[in-house]
């Protein structure tokens, strides 16, 4: 099957991170399966989601990872033009949820199996494709344990994220979390209850206060942009009556700290914060009431530059590129370095403005230079 087919049939696949990938993974499961490939399935406490990790070739030397995500992000209150998960193509582009973040590598990748099974490699290429990165990477740190058990890891990890084929040898770090704060309700003209809400909201500001600081710090290192980092309130929910003191209040923020600096600072003055300002004053209005727990959702670490090293030449050979470059979003690669011990560039079809939009779509001849870049591979992993 062609790269054009197989992401047609991937597309198909409705794969939002809230919903089970299991059709996906079974279907690339029995696609490598006919050419007697097995896969090893790392699943969820649920059962109903799985990371799918195969080997093609000998696993007794190191070798070479291809690792993407098969999760997407959801559809619901975006203009689509046409049906999100049926692939359309127009004017040299492929539309749908999923094209270009990032079922268009895994496409390639699938299309290059009959390649890759019949050469005879030195060394393996190794697939894994995970579950739930667009949700903080979480379901790939399953698929990393595996990883972390094999006698003979890969040498290099590459991971497909849409970079329009740059090589991408950095990037941020993700902390997603979430705060809850407990205040009591009461009659809102009694001026008695402890205001949930008013004091999510005087979090709310000192996150933004931290944000100003950080945007006036900008990073020696070059390329990001922003070049700071960021820190941001993304949602906030609470309350149940206009007449009614809230007694519980949610805010789900996230900051994203930038490879070199403290990836802790930025939460540890908000505890600071919570901890010496706000629930002290809560304590003021009632000594029984007044709380706020916070909780991570994720943690994804930065990926830093290794500029120089093996896996970044190999890459910069692949994508016949001299440069490096950075980017401001997160991806797996600094899970599988950080914790996995594998050194992992990021480079895949696909460009980062097109992801995340009703009419996502990938540039056909962005797939056609990943066929080149994998064909490239083969003629250095095969003897």
């Amino acid at each position: 099957m062609s790269t054009k087919e197989l992401l047609n049939k991937l597309i198909g696949f409705d794969t939002v991170s809230s919903k089970s990938n299991m059709d996906l993974i079974h279907y690339i499961e029995d696609y490598l399966r006919e050419y007697n490939i097995e896969s090893r399935l790392v699943r969820d406490l649920h059962e109903d989601k799985a990371n799918l990790l195969a080997v093609i070739g000998p696993a007794d030397v190191p070798g070479i990872m291809l690792s993407g995500h098969t999760d997407v992000v959801p559809v619901e209150g975006q203009n689509w033009t046409n049906d999100p998960f049926d692939m359309t193509e127009k004017d040299g582009r492929l539309y749908g949820r999923g094209s270009c973040d990032m079922k268009g590598f895994i496409a390639c990748v699938l299309a290059k199996i009959p390649d890759f099974k019949a050469a005879e490699l030195k060394e393996p290429i190794y697939l894994a494709f995970s579950y739930d990165e667009e949700t903080g990477c979480t379901g790939v740190h399953g698929l990393v344990d595996v990883v972390n058990e094999m006698p003979v890891k890969p040498r290099a990890c590459i991971v497909g994220e849409p970079t329009s084929m740059k090589v991408v040898n950095s990037h941020k770090g993700i902390r997603h979390l979430l705060t809850k704060v407990y205040g009591h309700e009461n009659h809102s003209s009694t001026d008695r209850g402890v205001n949930a809400i008013n004091y999510a909201a005087e979090i709310v500001m000192f996150l933004d206060q931290m944000q100003e600081e950080m945007r006036a710090r900008p990073t020696d290192l070059e390329g990001y942009d922003p070049p700071y980092c960021t820190v941001h309130a993304g949602r906030i929910k609470g309350g149940t009556a206009a007449n009614i003191t809230p007694n519980y209040c949610e805010i789900e923020w996230d900051y994203r700290p930038i490879p070199g600096t403290d990836e802790d600072e930025i939460y540890n003055r908000y505890v600071d914060f919570v901890e010496n300002k706000i629930i002290p004053k809560m304590r003021l209005k009632s000594d029984k009431y007044g709380d706020v727990k916070t909780e991570f959702l994720a943690k994804v670490p930065c990926l830093f530059p290794e500029t120089g090293s093996d896996v970044e030449a190999l890459v910069k050979h692949l994508a016949e590129q001299n440069s490096t470059h950075v980017v401001s979003y997160g991806t797996e690669a600094g899970i599988f370095y950080q914790k996995g011990g594998v050194p992992a560039v990021v480079c895949g079809p696909g460009s980062i403005l097109q992801a995340h939009k009703a009419d996502e779509y990938i540039d056909i001849f962005e797939l056609t230079a990943c066929e080149r870049f994998l064909d490239r591979l083969l003629e250095i992993v095969k003897k």
